[in-house]
């Protein structure tokens, strides 16, 4: 007869188990952050290389519902906090690398998959748009929607739609139900 599992045989399984999740939610997150990191600057590369947009200032895609119409934003959504000069880009390149570490350390305790991806995408789109005042000085916005005689002014980029979506889904899938970030509850 075998000898019966004690409590260091458990505890070593149960690391190990914790040790693939882990490793499974930061890869999940990472391979996010990577494709939409990759397609955002894809895009930025596209519209101001390809189709010179920053020369050309706007294009009609499908009137009116959607226009490439360019806007180098030095703020935060909307514009907002754009007067902070080069300091103030430098402390929002700060502020998004520090939030993306952030995540990914408090990802790396997710189940299931959903938080992951949804973290991946905040990071992704974080580091895009970091990226973005690292290198022109500013973040590349570029889609523009309106509707229904609705004009809107402001524009957005892949980046943008990326971290939005993301903290749609932290709030909705942290809730403590069975992909939720954090240690799994005793029953």
């Amino acid at each position: 007869m075998a000898p019966m599992a004690g409590p260091r045989t458990q505890t070593r399984t149960q690391t190990r188990t914790q040790a693939r999740t882990h490793t499974r939610a930061m890869a999940r997150t990472l391979s996010v952050a990577l494709a939409i990191f990759a397609l955002d600057q894809a895009t930025k590369v596209w519209v101001i290389y390809v189709l010179d947009l920053p020369q050309r200032l706007s294009i009609p895609v499908v009137p009116p519902y959607l226009t490439f119409q360019m806007a180098w934003n030095r703020g935060v959504n909307f514009g907002l906090f754009a007067g902070g000069g080069d300091a103030g880009r430098w402390i929002l390149v700060a502020l998004a690398v520090g939030i993306s570490v952030a995540l990914l350390i408090w990802v790396r305790r997710a189940r299931g998959w959903l938080v992951p991806v949804a973290t991946g995408a905040i990071v992704g789109g974080a580091i895009g748009n970091a990226l973005d005042r690292v290198t022109w000085g500013a973040v590349a916005d570029f889609l523009n929607m309106s509707c229904c005689g609705i004009v809107n002014p402001f524009s957005f980029n892949v980046a943008d739609i990326a971290i939005f979506a993301g903290a749609a889904g932290l709030i909705l899938f942290t809730g403590g139900g069975p992909d939720a970030a954090g240690p799994q509850k005793a029953t």
